[in-house]
């Protein structure tokens, strides 16, 4: 029995060591961004500072880099011809109103972990765009997943592809391109779970979210939306009572069982434009969004197990499954972060707050990052710090703790929308043109 319970103990620290060296989707595993403590972690860095490596990654695109094993994977969508490219700080209007000009090429790059060196790339999709985009944002904005078999590429407006990781593709689903709010586009990312592929598609013609087997691409299950203006990734929260799939939206957050049936939902109030991502921690899912024109930039910590409509808006203080409800707690891009018992948000315009996150209760008020800056890409968290990069390539260091200290920045002088991945000791930051991977070595 000694020995058994001796084996046990190994296979599951095996197993928890896999998995934190693998990211294998938007903010690793979980959607929470918190990596546990490594030294060879970075903690400082510039373009020269503890630079394992750098790749160009030709093409425009805003999705995050993914780990798994010694890959790195990213995609890209390179334009034959000169068009608007995005640019840095809030806009507060429509988007690009005519698609892109010329023939452009949706790109897969495959990057080794140790040396940088491009293993291959892939073009699934050549031609014109069919629907224009935010002037922020690029045709490559999801951030593809893996399940450690295959690779999951999303390109919102135009399909979905599958790989193995040698880059074979084996099969590939169309999307039609719908209308969306303010020709903003598509930008939610897809995830994996027990063989199946989620993607939700929220616009102004018909929303769904679907799930596609992961061998053979055939759609399992969609399921309408009676929503037009969300782009958050979805969640597959796997709590103490069961695994479910979570979003938020405009009209109502909801959560769906792995066959698309709808196990709840309520009426948030969300702000106008929903785009952080659910997570969960601490047994709970926090939901969120914070457009930065609206009044009501709500923060839920939601409780498991609910059912049917769980709440009325005068009962957010007050509810069975609401643990907590802040009213001015959520930003308007960049999704939360929970590091240990805290709550970080990174506001777009250059602020971070820290809330309790098992209570809600607000640990300290705005404090606005020096030199000043404006964020899309979210936080991430190890060795006691939580670290944030601006569209600029200037990540901020922020001491863990009920009170704010700024420990430094760290700058890569480039415009930088997509959020980092972290595996086995190594950071890898996108920017612009480049892949960088950088860690201390050790």
């Amino acid at each position: 029995m000694k020995r058994s319970l001796v084996l046990l103990v190994l296979l599951t620290t095996a197993n928890a060591t896999i998995a934190q060296d693998n990211w294998p989707r938007f903010r690793g595993p979980g959607g929470n961004g918190v990596v546990a403590d490594d030294v060879r972690l970075p903690e400082t860095w510039d373009k020269t500072e503890n630079i394992a490596w750098v790749a160009d990654v030709p093409g425009l695109g805003c999705s995050s880099p993914i780990v798994w094993g010694n890959r790195v994977f990213v995609t890209a969508v390179i334009s034959e011809e000169e068009n608007t490219l995005p640019s840095k700080g809030l806009y507060l209007g429509q988007g690009v109103r005519d698609p892109a000009k010329g023939v452009h090429h949706w790109m897969v790059y495959c990057f080794d972990r140790d040396s940088g060196k491009e293993l291959w790339k892939h073009e699934p999709h050549t031609g014109e765009p069919a629907i224009p985009r935010h002037p922020k944002s690029s045709y490559a904005a999801e951030t593809p997943t893996t399940d450690g078999e295959r690779l999951y590429v999303l390109f919102g407006d135009v399909g979905l592809y599958a790989y193995n990781l040698d880059g074979e593709q084996i099969w590939q689903k169309e999307i039609e391109a719908k209308k969306t709010f303010f020709d903003y586009g598509a930008a939610g990312s897809p995830v994996v779970h027990d063989g199946q592929v989620f993607v939700i598609y929220d616009n102004l013609e018909d929303s769904w979210i679907a799930a596609f087997d992961s061998a053979t691409g055939n759609e399992k299950w969609r399921t309408s939306r009676d929503e037009k203006r969300s782009w958050a990734t979805p969640l597959v929260w796997q709590n103490e009572m069961r695994t479910e799939i979570v979003v938020t939206g405009l009209k109502k957050n909801r959560s769906y069982d792995l066959n698309g049936n709808l196990l709840w939902e309520f009426d948030g109030n969300m702000s106008n434009l929903v785009i952080p991502s659910p997570f969960a921690a601490h047994g709970m899912c926090y939901l969120s969004a914070g457009y930065v024109g609206d009044k009501n930039r709500h923060t839920f910590a939601i409780k498991p197990g609910g059912s049917g409509d769980i709440a009325t808006k005068e009962e957010f203080a007050e509810n069975d499954f609401i643990e907590w409800f802040q009213p001015q707690a959520s930003a308007y891009n960049t999704t939360q972060i929970v590091y240990g018992d805290y709550l970080y948000t990174i506001y777009d315009q250059g602020f971070i707050t820290c809330h309790d996150a098992k209570t809600g209760d607000e640990v300290y008020g705005k404090q606005r990052f020096s030199p000043r800056g404006s964020f899309t890409s979210s936080p991430w968290a190890y060795n006691g710090k939580v670290f944030c990069i601006s569209e600029d390539g200037l990540t901020y260091v922020v001491k863990h703790g009920p009170e704010y200290e700024l420990l430094g920045t760290n700058d890569l002088d480039e415009f930088c929308m997509a959020t980092p991945a972290v595996s086995d000791g190594r950071l890898y930051v996108r920017t612009q043109s480049k892949l960088y991977c950088i860690t201390n070595g050790q």
